[in-house]
């Protein structure tokens, strides 16, 4: 047994098997992510114009209300719509803020809270009240931190629903800031959202994003709610939209009028808490399992068949998975206004495998059970 394990090439196994992650990764940009790249939004005839009812809701937010609230509410819009902004026990000057605005824009209804809900984490309780508030079938979430791109936000994200059509996956990008921490921070929300578009597109929809997400009120109802993720900490947008999203009733928006935008963290450990806070488990983990689990192997496996192998071989192996990569990120970086990151892309990719190494215990630890 012994001589049998030292006549086995083992740097041919481990080449192999960089072979092997290689073309799983190019699966997954050609047969995919390339649906992202060269996505062409379907052409309506005659669009309608549906009511719209807009939810934020907020917590000791009153600076981010003063800063964004007005975004929403001068959109510019032809049919009706209303701004349902629920205050959940705020102890800050959100309660006055809102009746502020309310004296200029009477389309805002503040719906103000002033309990708990017992049982019930998250901003799932006060969503749900919201919901039942709005008075019209469209509803559009986005939240207190966020800002609609143009004003054309609230009409370009409704024009997407046709026909069996439900639920409208948004893109909730980040402002361009300097410094490397935006840049990781607006890779990671870049590289989510590649997924997350993908795999929608595919007829797989497996999450949305909480600061640009609309669906029907019916939609909700039937589902009972978040009765089912009233115990999940967070799950509001994603656990929820993994489990009412279908092949058939999902569609994407990715024309950038449609985009919100937010200010990211500006340090490292609010980033982290938010990242290990927000981290769920979709039922689609074995595909995006498979891509992270080759992602992560991938830069290993590259630097022991460069060294110990044909670095000829290797390095051909490596360019083809990595042109294949480049062409797909810069036409998707393009797509979602993230451009200026392709300077950056191959460093960003490198990130990625200490990114997995930092977030791989939230598979197994339970998250907190925060508000946001």
């Amino acid at each position: 047994m012994e001589s049998f394990l030292k006549s086995i090439d083992w740097w041919l196994i481990l080449f192999c098997a960089f072979c092997v992650v290689a073309f799983v990764q190019l699966l997954y940009y050609w047969i995919l992510y390339r649906r992202v790249a060269w996505y062409q939004a379907p052409v309506r005839g005659n669009t309608q114009t549906h009511p719209v009812s807009i939810i934020i809701c907020a917590r000791d937010e009153a600076g981010n209300l003063g800063r964004n609230l007005a975004g929403v509410l001068v959109q510019t819009y032809s049919s009706t719509h209303e701004v349902i902004v629920v205050n959940h026990n705020s102890q800050d000057e959100t309660r006055f803020l809102l009746e502020e605005f309310r004296k200029t824009f009477k389309s805002l209804n503040a719906v103000n809270l002033s309990q708990e809900a017992k049982g019930i984490s998250g901003k799932k309780y006060p969503l749900s009240i919201g919901i039942k508030e709005a008075k019209h079938e469209v509803l559009l979430l986005t939240d207190a931190d966020c800002v609609p791109a143009s004003e054309f936000w609230v009409q370009k994200m409704q024009d997407a629903y046709g026909p069996g059509i439900d639920v409208i996956l948004g893109y909730g990008a980040y402002y361009k800031r300097p410094g490397l921490l935006n840049k990781l921070i607006r890779f990671e929300t870049f590289h989510s959202a590649l997924q997350y578009f993908s795999f929608a597109l595919a007829g797989m929809p497996y999450m949305g994003v909480g600061r640009n997400l609309s669906y029907k009120k019916g939609l909700f109802f039937t589902n009972k709610g978040f009765s089912s993720l009233n115990n999940v900490p967070g799950g509001d947008d994603d656990l929820f939209i993994n489990k009412v999203a279908t092949p058939t009733n999902t569609a994407i928006v990715l024309d950038q009028e449609a985009f919100t935008l937010s200010e990211p963290k500006k340090t490292w450990g609010q980033w982290l808490r938010q990242k290990n806070r927000h981290f769920t488990k979709p039922k689609h983990k074995f595909f995006l399992g498979l891509y992270s689990f080759t992602h992560f192997l991938f830069y290993p496996l590259f630097i022991v068949s460069l060294i110990y192998f044909d670095w000829r071989l290797a390095l051909g192996v490596f360019a083809i998975r990595t042109i294949s990569q480049a062409i797909v990120y810069y036409k998707s970086m393009a797509r979602l206004n993230e451009k200026d990151l392709f300077a950056w892309w191959w460093l960003l990719d490198i990130w990625m495998f200490i990114y997995y190494c930092i977030f791989a215990p939230a598979l197994w630890k339970k998250p907190k059970k925060n508000w946001a």
